[in-house]
């Protein structure tokens, strides 16, 4: 199963593409889409080239499934709304390639990867190092993305555990 990790952002979003095969994660492709630059660029023009970004990713690396983290409310509601209106263009190109798509805190993205939820960046890089044996971190935005996938892997695989556990204690009964 290839998924692909979204952190979205207005300015810079970032992708992750990783390959899963049971409990084996394979790294596939990493890093950042840009909006552009906010003093020449309009917001629509901004989102616009979201939507593009992510779709040239998609028919690059053709993922399965799609993960997105939610977003966090900010203290201040303007840059919210905008994260927000970022995370829909997003959304809408992964809609658009019929992925079904994952939504995961922050909060849950980090304890999974690094096993609290109060994890600082760096330690998600190095755990996102780690778990797909990378000789170095990918930047802040690709590693979040990539701890995304990983996370939303991680949460598909629990269904199955529990139909396997569920069958084999009915055939020992």
């Amino acid at each position: 199963m290839r998924w692909i990790g979204i952190d979205p952002g207005l300015r810079t979003t970032g992708f992750g593409m990783i390959d899963v095969e049971g409990q084996k994660l394979t790294y596939v492709a990493s890093g950042t889409i840009e909006s552009g630059d906010p003093a020449t660029k309009g917001l629509s023009e901004r989102l616009g080239a979201l939507y593009t970004g992510v779709k040239e990713v998609l028919e690059t690396y053709k993922p399965e499934s799609a993960a997105i983290e939610e977003v966090f409310l900010n203290v201040n509601p303007r840059s919210t709304l905008m994260l927000g209106q970022a995370r829909g263009a997003v959304i809408a190109a992964l809609v658009s390639a019929r992925l079904p798509v994952a939504e995961y805190s922050a909060l849950r993205v980090k304890q999974a990867i690094v096993g609290t939820g109060r994890a600082a960046k760096s330690q998600v890089q190095e755990m996102v190092k780690r778990l797909l044996r990378l000789s170095r971190a990918p930047g802040a935005d690709a590693s979040d993305a990539l701890g995304v996938a990983i996370c939303a892997a991680h949460h598909a695989q629990i269904p199955k555990s529990i139909t396997a556990a569920l069958l084999a204690k009915k055939r020992s009964q």
